[in-house]
């Protein structure tokens, strides 16, 4: 069952049946033209698409990693299009021109509209939770579109419950997009983004999960959240993340590096000066602290070796990895750290995201 994964509170079992909502998908781009823009699943699950493909790369377009080509989510196919596939395709920009000319001359059919909404749902959960509301409620949101690391989803869900173990928290989880409604929404105090890859919501669920922010909700998320080469919501990647993805360490993927830490910051108070440890790291266009976040975490660029994909210097100067900003009245949270499961058992960087939860959820005066 897609919709719901698994249910746990600490003080009491919430328990929910999903309920399959009758109304039509208002998928983002049920009525988008074809282009070299198009996720690159829309373009393989259309007949026509795939022909223009074929005919304009000489069947190359074959030949991308099988992870590329898959049309069932979760899929890279999401979050590539073909214009991010130019270098694997070996199209140039005249040539990707030209295709996306074709492309944007296809008509949009039903089957197309129909093809390109499977992969989002209405499926509303029902949780039942105790009355009380002295303890902090939150829901951790796995719909994954896009890439799906599953040891890295399991392990931050695994810590999210040993968090929740200790302090008393109700917690509940879905894979359902339809659980990001306003009423589902009201139940909880923190959404989880755990590593959600991929476009996932429709248009009334992003509108949901706006206004559940700017009203005072919190919003937590850690690394894949923010690790799409390609967004089809800009308020998501500009505004609630404010940096966007543009590549990882690949010279090794995994590196030890130095975590400096600024201690000024409430919700980094108790952690050391700096520590060191391993993972993959992420580098973004943009600085969020020009969207007004603060940065609690940063990198010492020169304690690792930033070189990203094929061969691309992946510096960032001053290295945000982990922030909190204000979204009106809400409070969010990011961390890029943790594609590998080891990082949400390191005790420092459980320390901070336990801090982050409960910040989002109580604080509420941090954004007024």
């Amino acid at each position: 069952m897609r919709t719901i994964k698994f249910l746990l509170a600490l003080a009491a079992l919430a328990i929910s049946a999903p309920v399959l909502a009758r109304a039509p998908i208002d998928c983002p781009l049920r009525d988008a033209p074809f282009s070299a823009q198009s996720p690159l699943i829309d373009l393989l699950l259309s007949p026509a698409a795939k022909a223009v493909l074929d005919r304009e790369t000489g069947g190359r377009i074959d030949k991308l990693p099988p992870m590329f080509l898959n049309t069932q989510p979760p899929t890279f196919g999401a979050i590539l299009t073909l214009k991010e596939n130019a270098t694997w395709t070996g199209l140039s920009p005249s040539r990707l021109e030209a295709v996306d000319q074709a492309l944007r001359a296809l008509p949009v059919t039903p089957a197309d509209r129909a093809a390109r909404c499977a992969r989002y749902d209405n499926d509303r959960p029902h949780f039942n939770f105790p009355r009380d509301r002295g303890k902090p409620r939150i829901l951790i949101f796995e719909k994954i579109n896009g890439f799906k690391d599953t040891p890295s989803v399991e392990a931050a869900r695994a810590a999210l419950v040993a968090m929740a173990q200790r302090k008393g928290w109700y917690i509940a989880a879905t894979q359902s997009g339809g659980a990001i409604n306003p009423a589902t929404l009201r139940q909880f105090d923190v959404v989880f983004w755990n590593n959600v890859s991929g476009d996932v919501l429709t248009l009334s669920q992003r509108r949901a999960l706006q206004r559940y922010l700017e009203r005072g909700g919190g919003f937590v998320a850690v690394h894949g959240s923010a690790g799409d080469f390609n967004y089809f919501w800009d308020w998501y990647a500009d505004s609630l993340i404010g940096a966007r993805f543009i590549g990882h360490t690949l010279a090794p993927q995994f590196q030890n590096a130095r975590i400096v830490v600024d201690q000024q910051h409430p919700l980094a108070a108790t952690l050391p000066a700096d520590w060191a440890m391993t993972d993959e790291w992420y580098s973004f266009r943009g600085d969020p602290r020009a969207k007004g976040a603060n940065v609690l975490l940063s990198l010492d660029e020169a304690s690792y070796n930033p070189v990203g994909p094929m061969g691309t210097d992946i510096r960032m100067g001053s290295h945000p990895l982990a922030w909190t900003n204000c979204i009106k009245r809400g409070r969010m949270f990011y961390s890029a750290i943790g594609h590998k499961p080891e990082t949400y058992v390191e005790p420092n960087h459980v320390k901070l995201l336990e801090a982050a939860i409960e910040w989002a959820a109580t604080e509420r005066r941090a954004c007024r």
